[in-house]
């Protein structure tokens, strides 16, 4: 017998040992029959592994390949997953229908397209095309100047997106997403119809057709729906708990009279409610499936004891779940701090100098994240960071200044502070309807100089000969700027901030822009932020200049050696030697926004199981408010809820700045000749 294969009960060879490379919880999922199965797979269990060996021991008993399809939610955790039942089993897995649930819905519509009356060669649009074409039919159903302000054509994808995938009725989406538009339900019901019809008549489709037709063939066609079941003997599906309904019902609908399914998932870990995704899927998977099997994978190999101690405390405290218990294979490690810090800005220092301890005692950057709840409460930290030369990447989006929100807000301050900036200025006006790139250079020529504040404010409206839909919006932009422009606002910045947010900012952002509720709460942050600055002019130059300094490009060392930042959402799914989780007060985390307390605790047990070696939970005691009042911030209940025991608790009462430098040491530096050199009375 060759090395490596040894004979099966059934006569069968099978190259790879089971029994010696799977804990006994794994095996028994890889060796179970067939049927339904449900695979609770806790953080750090070795859910992808038990995924790949399931594979490997269905093609060694003698399933073809080609009948196998394995559902995720990437195409490169596929790639990696089918790459690695390639060498177990030393067969071509790309055999196996392989990838995310958009690409093989798009394999399997491409052989029935003309079912669904396409044709095979129908084309696919992204995100901006779809955009496009939403306001193309929006034009069609709409064609004269609303009466109403109208939701944009990238709202309009977003809530289609939402509606096609969670299977809601419309009036319900817009009842939690998009409120204000509540009235113009039947109208933007007649959008999406003649949305739909354009595809058709294009022979186009866009992501969310993908799955919608798959569907479709499942239901209204029987000679597809018995081709695709009697095709696929085996589906097995990884990050159940992140599925919409949608998905789950293409999973069910796919199922062969054997019904050989298998779903991989924790309840633990459904964090996605935001996006479509159904926690009753993975919940009620047994009631679906009467007689499915249910597994669970609770020995954790990543973190230490107390960690996972400290985890198992939290999640108990929901209702809603299938028990388990998180089992170390690891030995020793140092207790969770709660640290208690007095406020935001010491809660940045404090991490700070927590990573450079680290780093002094052989942690990579890289081996270290801060996690938090939104991404706005990120901001004191890149401000400290960059201030330190301690380089971070973003994981969870573009830098905080670099967001579009961020840069629509401080470009009425911008101009303001500087009226010969075009860029902020173009930027201000086009955010007003009927103001495109020609009628704002048209306002630019009238205005520009060192007097432009002035000169807008002064400009009757009749002499600019703008269109009845561009006049209302200018008379505001001037009430606007008259306000910013004043004394009181030019040293108040962050109210300067508020007054944009107020005046006009909140409602374009509702109507146009996704997570706008998020947006807003970060253009809070940031007018929080700016209460500390004396005025406009200081406090645009200091953001300025942080925003310059990237974290990326701070320090030396190797270039791909950062820290990484990221909201917990982000997060999922990656694992760090070190972890911070910041901002563990109540209405930041959980989220004052929250909808679903239970939700956002699973939230704060994905953020802790991150961690390998270390974790630190971080709560600030005080934070000032708007009106620049401090305010107590009680303690997460996440934090309140634990057992004394699990963590150890620690204070900083006081902030300890750096030394100031008083002397200026000799420099090497020598002023170009070409500069004209002061004489010794200007210098003295």
């Amino acid at each position: 017998m060759s090395k490596g294969l040894r004979k099966t009960g059934d006569g069968g060879r099978r190259r790879v040992r089971y029994e010696e490379e799977l804990n006994q919880q794994q095996l028994e999922v890889v060796m179970h029959p067939g049927g339904p199965m449900l695979a609770l797979a806790g953080a750090g269990t070795g859910k992808t592994r038990t995924l790949v060996y399931r594979t490997s021991r269905l093609i060694e008993d003698g399933v073809p390949p080609g009948k196998i399809m394995l559902l995720t939610f990437t195409n490169k955790a596929a790639r990696e997953m089918m790459g690695r039942v390639q060498q177990l089993v030393e067969l071509a897995s790309t055999r196996i229908t392989g990838g995310t649930f958009h690409s093989a819905g798009h394999r399997i519509i491409r052989r029935y397209a003309e079912l669904l009356g396409y044709t095979p060669r129908f084309s696919i649009l992204d995100r901006e095309d779809a955009t496009d074409l939403m306001g193309v039919a929006l034009a069609d159903i709409s064609p004269d100047v609303p009466a109403r302000r109208l939701p944009r054509p990238r709202l309009l994808v977003d809530l289609y997106s939402f509606v096609i995938n969670t299977g809601h009725e419309l009036g319900e989406v817009l009842g939690e997403r998009a409120p204000q538009f509540l009235d113009e339900g039947d109208l933007i019901a007649d959008v999406f119809k003649r949305y739909l019809e354009r595809k058709r008549n294009a022979d186009l489709m866009d992501f969310d057709d993908l799955l919608l037709n798959w569907l479709l063939l499942l239901s209204r066609f029987p000679r597809a729906r018995a081709e695709l079941r009697e095709h696929f003997d085996h589906i097995l599906v990884d990050e159940y708990q992140d599925t919409n309904r949608l998905q789950a019902d293409i999973v069910d609908g796919m199922l062969g009279p054997d019904r050989n399914v298998m779903v991989v998932g924790d309840d633990a870990q459904s964090i996605y409610a935001f996006r479509g995704a159904d926690f009753d899927n993975i919940l009620g998977f047994p009631e679906r499936h009467p007689d499915c099997r249910v597994f669970r994978l609770e020995t954790n190999y990543r973190s230490v004891p107390p960690i996972l101690e400290l985890a198992n405390s939290s999640i108990v405290h929901n209702i809603r779940q299938f028990q388990k218990t998180l089992r170390p294979d690891r030995n020793g490690g140092e207790q969770p701090l709660e640290v208690a810090v007095p406020t935001p800005e010491i809660q940045a220092s404090h991490v700070a100098e927590q990573l450079l301890h680290l780093h002094e005692e052989g942690f990579d950057l890289e081996d270290i994240a801060v996690l938090y709840r939104n991404h706005a409460h990120s901001l004191d930290l890149q401000v400290e960071l960059t201030r330190r030369n301690i380089p971070y990447r973003v994981r969870s989006g573009l830098r905080f200044f670099e967001h579009r929100h961020i840069k629509d807000a401080l470009a009425h301050l911008r101009f303001v502070d500087n009226p010969r900036d075009e860029i902020a200025f173009a930027r201000l006006i086009k955010l007003r309807d009927g103001f495109g790139p020609r009628l704002a250079a048209r306002v630019w020529d009238r205005i520009s100089g060192a007097d432009g504040v002035r000169r807008l404010l002064s400009l009757e409206i009749d002499s600019l000969g703008l269109p009845r839909a561009a006049r209302a919006p200018f008379i505001q932009l001037q009430e606007l700027m008259a306000d910013i422009a004043a004394p009181k606002l030019l040293g108040q910045p962050g109210e300067a901030i508020r007054r944009v947010v107020e005046s006009y900012y909140e409602t374009w952002a509702r109507a146009h822009l996704e997570n706008s509720g998020a947006r807003l709460e970060d253009l809070e942050q940031l007018a929080l932020f700016a209460d500390g600055y004396p005025d406009v002019n200081t406090f645009l130059s200091e953001i300025t200049l942080l925003n310059d300094l990237s974290g990326e490009d701070a320090a030396a060392g190797p270039p791909d050696e950062m820290v990484t930042l990221s909201t917990v959402h982000q997060a999922k799914g990656i694992e760090w030697r070190a972890v911070f989780v910041i901002w563990l007060a109540e209405g930041r985390f959980p989220s004052f926004r929250m909808d679903d307390e239970e939700e956002e605790r699973r939230l704060f047990y994905v953020a802790v199981t991150r961690a390998r070696d270390r974790l630190s939970l971080i709560r600030p005691q005080i934070a000032r408010d708007r009106y620049r009042v401090d305010t107590i911030l009680d303690p997460s209940r996440f934090l309140s809820e634990l057992p004394p025991e699990v963590r150890q608790l620690v204070a900083i009462t006081e902030d300890q700045p750096p030394d100031g430098i008083d002397t200026l040491p000799a420099g090497r530096y020598t002023l170009p000749s070409f500069l004209d050199n002061p004489t010794d009375d200007e210098v003295n």
